[in-house]
């Protein structure tokens, strides 16, 4: 038989490679745990990072209803990823689910997405971790060289006796009349410190880690109190002021449109949602965990439905309080949730809020890393990459020669690209798998009604289409060079699909194996 690009995996190998215990994971998580791991995995960058840049870009303070269109989003999409979940418990999330219902070139595209999703949403949030890490050593008398703490290109000042991007006080310089020539100021050229952290979290997966549900949850409990003390704290110094800050910050709340597509109005706020879906991101890691769930057909739907839920409400109780606290156009920076914890005025929320967030985005970082290396394990034990990436290290037993070389390329990426293009590309590349896996609960059903669902996706086709139409509308709303530099990474991907990866490929060499009918 010749080549077939969309040959896909039987599903006795998958239920071959499941019965073998491929990870090595037996079932002990509870509905509870489930949800722990969700919650843990979402709040993270989203909520500590990107929520100001969109929010002074595209949405204003209407970056609420970014969230909720995001969460709607999400919540067609975790439904079809529930029932894969449920079908198909091994590892490779949508790249395995896609392999068994559209075949294994679709299989690469998502494969190869995945790679783009986790890579640089690890990036993306050791941007975070710099500027957390900046501002909290500021605080405590402790200043790394400007030009090394932030990306190229970047105008830092010292002012009020800080280093600070320019981008978010720029407002204030105005409103004192201080001209930018007047104070000091340096243009980055390398954010060192996301550089390092790269490298250390590369590092710790090298050597190997173990997580247990009963940790993560002790986690899921330090972020969660910690954005409550945030939101309790900013609501204490609103109604002490009256919410005189609110009334003026708030107003309009949906800033007219600038003329131009996705720059506030509503076409702003569709941006917004699309350039904050890295937030959700998260729910993934929940999918992945089916073969942990001791219940699939009831546990999985309450740990991504549920998790999304509790994520959204306090995402919005954040952003909307955030953007009441401090004017959205001075939210363009790394760490928003650390300057409006610095307009209460409160010492010690400071201190709790900028601690909890390193530590917060530190253990988001490792858990991105380790799944894009999961990934890639899998792929390449499927002969589409090289054996290299599934090389395990004698002594550590992790994979760490793809361990290695993604912390090299990511911890490069954090240290030279901005955090705003770096949310969109993740946005993009996930907003992508969403398509594709819904997609795949389509198809399936179609071709395979026989096989026995542990939960079935409510309302086919319904819900499948709806999450690829409001998936599509929200990457439609993404800038056109999010689009290219996406077009670029595919390119990049179909090369090596075709020059090593349909060579090699375990599937294919299966088919010209087998006697002719």
């Amino acid at each position: 038989m010749r080549f077939d690009a969309f040959a896909k995996k039987e599903f006795s190998a998958l239920d071959a490679e499941s019965e073998a215990g491929h990870i090595g994971l037996k079932r002990a998580l509870r509905a509870p745990d489930l949800l722990a791991l969700g919650v843990g995995a979402i709040i993270g960058a989203g909520i500590f990072v990107l929520t100001g840049s969109a929010a002074a870009k595209y949405a204003g303070p209407a970056i609420t209803i970014s969230f909720v269109i995001a969460a709607v989003a999400c919540a067609f999409a975790g439904l079809c990823y529930a029932e894969f979940a449920s079908l198909i418990p091994i590892a490779g999330s949508a790249y395995t689910y896609s392999y068994a219902s559209l075949g294994e070139l679709i299989a690469w595209i998502i494969g190869w997405d995945l790679i783009l999703e986790y890579g640089f949403g690890a990036a993306a949030v050791a941007v975070g971790w710099s500027g957390y890490v900046n501002s909290f050593l500021q605080d405590h008398g402790v200043t790394i060289p400007p030009h090394l703490t932030a990306a190229p290109g970047t105008v830092l000042v010292l002012y009020d006796g800080r280093w600070q991007r320019l981008s978010s006080i720029e407002e204030t310089l105005e409103s004192a009349h201080v001209a930018l020539g007047s104070i000091p100021h340096v243009t980055a050229a390398f954010d060192l410190v996301a550089f390092l952290t790269v490298l250390l979290v590369t590092a710790i997966l090298v050597r190997g880690i173990r997580e247990s549900a009963t940790v993560n949850t002790l986690i899921v409990i330090v972020k969660v109190s910690i954005v409550l003390v945030f939101v309790g704290l900013a609501l204490v110094a609103l109604t002490r002021a009256g919410w005189a800050p609110a009334s003026k910050n708030w107003s309009p709340y949906i800033p007219p449109n600038a003329g131009e597509f996705g720059k506030y109005g509503w076409s702003g706020i569709l941006r917004g949602a699309a350039v904050i879906f890295f937030a959700y991101i998260g729910f993934d890691a929940v999918s992945t965990a089916a073969q942990e769930a001791k219940n699939p057909k009831r546990d999985m739907p309450i740990g991504i439905l549920g998790s999304l839920v509790i994520c959204t409400i306090l995402y919005i109780l954040v952003s909307g309080l955030l953007t009441a606290l401090v004017p959205y156009t001075a939210l363009d920076v790394p760490d928003p949730v650390a300057v409006g914890i610095d307009a209460t005025g409160v010492g010690w929320g400071r201190f709790l809020v900028k601690v909890g967030a390193i530590f917060g985005l530190a253990s988001v970082m490792l858990v991105m890393l380790l799944a894009q290396s999961r990934v890639l394990f899998t792929m390449s034990n499927d002969g589409l990459l090289w054996p290299a990436a599934a090389k395990i290290h004698p002594r550590f037993q992790t994979p760490y020669v793809s361990s290695i070389v993604v912390g090299a390329f990511v911890a490069v990426f954090a240290g030279l690209v901005p955090i705003g293009i770096l949310g969109e590309l993740v946005s993009i590349g996930t907003l992508l798998a969403f398509v594709i896996v819904c997609a795949s609960v389509w198809m399936l059903r179609r071709r395979h009604p026989e096989i026995p669902r542990p939960f079935k996706t409510p309302w086919v086709p319904f819900v499948p289409f709806m999450g690829m139409a409001v998936a599509l509308a929200m990457m439609l709303a993404l800038p056109w060079e999010t689009w290219l530099r996406l077009g670029v990474w595919l390119a990049i991907g179909m090369a090596i699909y075709f020059g090593y990866g349909r060579k090699h490929s375990r599937v294919q060499k299966a088919l010209l194996e087998r006697p002719p009918a």
